[in-house]
């Protein structure tokens, strides 16, 4: 027998030890989401899970409303934490029941689209391609989206019916009343 088989032994023993605790740890997290996931009481709150619980939660899948949603949250709040993208989404889903914006997702984040820098939603009308460029980011938004979508409630911006970032101070701003500053955004809904 060599004698540096030993040593090499308790090594590969050591890196499987290692591999079967990051397994039981990686199986703990997709119990924990797939138990929020189905609990009704943890379903009110989807800001209780981490963004790594939220991509181990099955792939989130819809018809046009689900993925005009799953794109606006794309472009508009994939850097965002998981707050700051249930909030823009509940944006767009106050719009949609109020009887100052159009009565869809996709007529709410197209309103205003072909008219450059004229829009809603800066993305749909700023030039740019609206290509997905990162699967695994738009996967993450699209699962907010299905759970907002599901009834999630609306909890965190007030109501709000607008937002912006903090790199700009739009005029509109003054006529309306803010209600919330989460991530990079700012929300604000009318006086009335």
């Amino acid at each position: 027998m060599n004698g540096t088989s030993r040593p090499r032994g308790n090594r590969l023993h050591a890196e499987v030890s290692a591999l079967n605790r990051a397994d039981a740890e990686a199986s703990m997290l997709v119990s924990s989401a797939q138990q929020r996931a189905i609990s009704a009481e943890d379903r009110q709150s989807i800001l209780s899970f981490s963004p790594e619980e939220i991509d181990l939660l099955p792939v989130a899948r819809g018809g046009d409303e689900f993925k005009c949603l799953a794109e606006a949250l794309y472009f508009e709040a994939r850097g965002e934490s998981i707050a700051g993208m249930v909030a823009v989404a509940e944006v767009i889903l106050n719009r949609v029941e109020s009887d100052d914006f159009p009565d869809t997702v996709c007529k709410v984040v197209n309103q205003g689209t072909g008219k450059l820098h004229q829009c809603q939603f800066s993305y749909t009308c700023d030039g740019r391609s609206d290509r997905i460029r990162n699967q695994a980011a738009y996967e993450r938004v699209a699962k907010v989206a299905r759970i907002m979508m599901d009834g999630q409630p609306r909890m965190l911006t007030g109501g709000a019916t607008h937002y912006h970032t903090l790199r700009v101070r739009p005029r509109w701003t003054k006529n309306l009343s803010r209600t919330a500053r989460i991530g990079a955004h700012v929300f604000y809904r009318n006086n009335a």
